[in-house]
């Protein structure tokens, strides 16, 4: 099988120097852009900092590296005091355990949470410094590195939640070196890839559920490419058990303990039954799943450029960028199938599907998960996009896999000319000023 992007001729191929000049720029923009979301966000807008706060201050009041998830509090945002509010959070304590480790002590202590967002900066840099490591080692010619690059560059909540302290920065590290590792191993078939491939399952699980669901399944998928293929080594399955295991711990040990992997804990169930009577969704009658499901889907591409102020019909019209971002993806899916059917598959298409596959088997559990707590409850804020940054790279990877099969020299620019403006123009106009 030949490595090398199909969709590229060598005669359109732009030089390392030129892609890796693009990608230090982005690199740098993005740092500056957390940093100052670092030094400017406000605590209480967004991403549920406080529980994640108080879940680091917990462990180091406590002492304890995994403390009862029934018994954590919440700090008062102000003051950074404990109050008498149960936390909802109910992940593993990996993520928290660093930062009480690398950081100073919370409790009581405000100005110490910059010294854990600046943390957190540095997870989710690395994990773009990786994806865009993938674009630089796969050979794309430079308007093919731009749409690549810039959508990346250009999510909404990238560099907001970077410096913010969550977990969801720990997960998109791990999905950005599991990436890195499946594409470089299917190119190359060395064993130090398809490590990186691993820690990068083990990290992005140590953050959350949904970390594990999505780079286990990518990785599953990539593995059981090879073993089709044969071209697995299977001395390399005793590594691929040990990360099976080690990935996989927090969530035996939750099943033991709260009776599940993911727990609904009192606190959480107490929490959306209140936000639900406060927003009178509690009482509304419930949505069939299909009226469910669509009401999701919408809310789930808006949720893209989440917002604090009502969007008006020229915001809601921008929500047409990342949509047909979506069905370019789907499309380049489509044709990686074909590809792989025909055994003409290169790296990109094998990373596209192995993804894609990870990607809809999340869906369908976030929306299953979801659908349940609005029968339970009536909540229906639960359609993040967020989650899904683990595999984020996916798309554009995908939009790439379209392009490499068009033909048209006017089409295939059209096409890229979209993938390279579409983001920007998403992220300077999507959002209501104010």
């Amino acid at each position: 099988m030949s490595t090398a992007p199909a969709y590229a001729s060598p005669a359109l191929t732009a030089s390392t120097r030129a892609n890796l000049s693009i990608a230090c720029i982005i690199f740098a923009l993005f740092v500056l852009a957390a940093l100052f979301s670092a030094e400017r966000k406000d605590i209480t807008q967004g991403f549920d900092e406080v529980a994640h706060a108080s879940y680091v201050a917990e462990i180091q009041d406590a002492g304890k590296a995994s403390p009862d998830l029934n018994s954590l509090r919440l700090l008062d945002p102000r003051t950074f005091q404990f109050t008498d509010l149960p936390n909802y959070l109910n992940h593993p304590a990996e993520f928290y355990d660093l930062l009480a480790w690398l950081g100073p002590k919370l409790e009581g202590h405000p100005q110490a949470l910059l010294a854990d967002r600046l943390i957190d900066v540095a997870i989710a840099a690395v994990g773009l410094a990786a994806l865009l490591g993938l674009g630089l080692a796969a050979g794309f010619s430079r308007n093919e590195f731009y749409a690549y690059a810039l959508p990346l560059a250009c999510i909404p909540v990238l560099a907001p939640l970077a410096g913010s302290v969550n977990n969801d920065n720990l997960a998109f590290l791990g999905g950005a070196l599991a990436t890195l590792g499946i594409w470089q191993l299917v190119a190359s078939e060395r064993g130090v890839w398809l490590a990186l491939a691993l820690v990068g399952v083990v990290v992005a699980a140590c953050a959350k559920a949904t970390g594990l669901v999505l780079t286990g399944a990518m990785v599953s998928a990539a593995i059981a490419y090879l073993i089709w293929r044969r071209r697995w080594r299977w001395s390399w399955t005793i590594a691929v058990v040990l990360a099976v295991l080690v990935a996989a711990a927090p969530y035996i040990v939750f099943a033991m303990q709260y009776g599940s992997p993911a727990p609904d804990t009192p606190a959480q169930v107490a929490m959306l039954k209140r936000d639900a009577g406060v927003l009178g969704l509690a009482n509304l009658p419930r949505k069939s799943f299909v009226a469910y499901f669509g009401y999701f889907v919408v809310a789930f591409i808006a949720e893209w450029m989440p917002s604090l102020n009502p969007r008006g019909i020229f915001n809601y019209a921008m929500l047409v960028i990342p949509v047909v971002a979506l069905i370019c993806a789907a499309a380049g899916t489509g044709l990686s199938l074909r590809r792989l059917w025909r055994r003409q598959e290169t790296a990109l298409d094998v990373v596209v599907i192995a993804g894609a596959l990870a990607l809809a088997l999340t869906f369908t559990l976030h929306v299953r998960h979801s659908y349940a707590d609005h029968l339970a409850t009536g909540w229906l804020m639960e359609a993040y996009p967020r989650y899904y940054l683990p595999l984020v790279a996916i798309v554009p990877l995908a939009g790439l896999s379209l392009t490499g099969a068009i033909r048209s020299p006017r089409w295939r620019v059209g096409l890229l000319a979209f993938l390279i403006a579409g983001p920007i123009v998403f992220r300077l106009l999507g959002a209501p000023l104010g």
